[in-house]
């Protein structure tokens, strides 16, 4: 039979390893500024406030999401920088630290791993923001709540899996890198952030719960808002996270090595 302890020790090393990298990221973002922590929540504040002053102030159309709307659009805004800051510095993960990448022999998807678990940490420490916002706004916490947690999880597999799709090929193809920030773009107005998910027509439905990030963004909002949670959306995000994670590992292991000759 063998031995599990080389597995166990070398699961260690690898998480002590991404602990380091991941607090060294958060370190080197935050010692540079004079803001620190603000400047990860500065960004989705600011965007909520033209997108509440736009449809409520200024447009006077029906409503395209739920009462209170700040609320509405920080449980969607929120994750979403998660998301896009992810994705977008996973296209840098190898070319930013091509020199250390060479010679260490850590396994190299640690290197996109950290970028994720830093960002997903922001992600936490942006919650009590986010609380601070409810409360002001009087909108009420519910039992779905509880659900955050599955929420999480899916988008730190979601955004992993894609990274190790992007990293290694913008190495061969640069260009990758502006389609990524095209594609990022494209996907924040095709995901339900600045409206609900119901607001659109029923036609559209099916289609927009291809988008993986309309069933989680469903389970963030349905904390405050309980009608955004749609059990059909969350089953295809999970569908399409997995197969995109295992696409990632596949692609990955595939390309690995070429990385290495041409970094």
């Amino acid at each position: 039979m063998d031995d599990p302890r080389p597995a166990r020790r070398a699961g260690h090393r690898y998480r002590h390893a991404l602990w380091l990298l991941t607090i060294r990221d958060l370190r080197v973002r935050y010692s540079t500024s004079a803001l620190g922590y603000l400047w990860s929540i500065l960004d989705p504040l600011v965007m909520s406030g033209i997108y509440w002053f736009v449809f409520t102030q200024v447009l006077h159309r029906g409503p395209v999401g739920e009462t209170p709307y700040i609320v509405f659009l920080l449980t969607a805004l929120l994750p979403w920088m998660w998301f896009t800051g992810g994705v977008s510095d996973s296209t840098r993960a190898f070319i930013a630290e091509a020199k250390l990448i060479r010679s260490t022999t850590i396994p190299r998807t640690i290197w996109i791993a950290r970028i994720n678990a830093s960002k997903g940490i922001e992600f936490l420490l942006s919650i009590p923001v986010l609380a601070v916002f409810a409360v002001a706004a009087g909108a009420h916490l519910h039992w779905q709540a509880t659900l955050w947690p599955l929420a999480i999880v899916l988008q730190a597999v979601l955004v992993y899996g894609i990274g190790l799709i992007v990293a290694p090929l913008v190495v061969f193809h640069r260009d990758l890198e502006r389609a990524v920030k095209l594609v990022l773009r494209f996907a924040f107005y095709a995901s339900p952030i600045v409206y609900a998910t119901n607001a659109l027509p029923p036609a559209l439905h099916e289609i927009a719960a291809l988008n993986p990030l309309t069933g989680i963004i469903g389970i963030y909002r349905s904390a405050f808002f309980p009608t955004q949670l749609d059990a059909f959306a969350v089953t295809v995000s999970v569908i399409v996270t997995v197969v995109v994670l295992v696409l990632g590992r596949l692609v990955f292991r595939r390309s690995e090595h070429r990385v290495l000759k041409e970094l």
